[in-house]
């Protein structure tokens, strides 16, 4: 792994940014992605934390971004415990599984744990984002909003930031609003970057 510079994201390379993650994302979950446009309207979502939108550099190009958000969990007992989600969180495919998602993913980890987070919850693989931490969120007697009791929840994933942080609770968490987009509203955002195919690709979850 060559030496890396992480740092906050300038506004004026936020375009080159949602393009690094279009590429990132492009053909990994459905054909096309959503990731790109998904960052777009985050930066000005009331829930987003601008003290932890990073991007990663090495030899002086943009390789990497993350940006978190707020979040909580609805308490079983009633009222609701602050917490933070992450991502998108995007690697240029040619730095891949090289440990550069694992340092910004550790850095920026810290960094929220410094500004007095208690615990990130998120959907995720937990064979990347356990080498960081991360447990399945049942373990903690978390829920994912909307999932049938005997669904498989295996996908989401939470990380106590604060030692005993989320001891004695049970709560449902719901993926902030502001990541839901509209797919024709991404369609023509989409039309001022490169051209790219769209592929129906093996192990794509749409």
């Amino acid at each position: 792994m060559k030496k890396y510079l992480i740092r906050l994201e300038r506004k004026e390379e936020q375009s080159e940014v949602e393009n690094l993650v279009r590429e990132s994302f492009w053909n990994v979950y459905r054909p096309g992605c959503l990731e790109h446009y998904v960052l777009h309207c985050l930066r000005n979502d009331k829930d987003f934390i601008p003290e932890l939108n990073f991007v990663m550099e090495v030899e002086g190009r943009l390789i990497g971004q993350v940006i978190c958000m707020k979040a909580e969990i609805a308490l079983d007992r009633g009222g609701k415990l602050p917490i933070m989600t992450l991502g998108p969180i995007g690697i240029l495919p040619e730095y891949k599984r090289q440990g550069y998602g694992k340092a910004l993913l550790d850095y920026v980890l810290e960094k929220a744990k410094e500004m007095g987070f208690g615990a990130v919850c998120f959907e995720g693989n937990i064979l990347f984002y356990g080498k960081s931490g991360f447990s399945y969120a049942s373990d903690f007697n978390l829920r994912y909003h909307g999932l049938p009791k005997d669904a498989d929840a295996s996908f989401f994933l939470c990380k106590e930031l604060k030692k005993g942080y989320l001891d004695g609770i049970s709560g449902e968490y719901a993926t902030p609003q502001g990541y839901f987009v509209d797919e024709a509203e991404c369609e023509e955002f989409d039309k001022q970057f490169p051209a790219k195919e769209k592929l129906k690709l093996p192990g794509q979850l749409w």
